[in-house]
């Protein structure tokens, strides 16, 4: 089984990879994924909604997917906490990397008819 000192369950690991660990409590299982350097992603399966908004609100991870997991789409903003990366893809958080925003101010001269 994996223990939370292994490398799969203290790092980023890309690949067809599932590390599976047990948990009594949903405090110790957010408590132990927020116990890392990485936050890119964080799942749930759960039927208690109570449960699902508190995992959310509380796990340090830039997607949280519920009764799902890597569900992406164009319009909705994804990237990472802490060390996994810096800024969003996708949706409108995504293209403010590319923008540079300027201020131009005028001055007119007015005239009353």
């Amino acid at each position: 089984g994996v223990k939370d000192e292994m490398k799969i369950s203290r790092e980023e690991i890309f690949g067809p990879v599932q590390s599976i660990l047990k948990f009594k409590t949903l405090d110790e299982a957010i408590d132990r994924a927020n116990d890392t350097n990485y936050g890119l992603a964080a799942g749930i399966l759960t039927n208690d909604i109570s449960s699902s908004l508190k995992f959310s609100q509380a796990v340090q991870a830039g997607s949280v997917w519920v009764n799902c997991y890597d569900h992406t789409i164009a319009h909705t903003p994804f990237g990472g906490f802490k060390q996994s990366g810096h800024g969003r893809e996708l949706g409108p958080e995504g293209i403010k990397d590319y923008l540079e925003v300027k201020t131009v101010t005028i001055a007119f001269e007015l005239k009353n008819s």
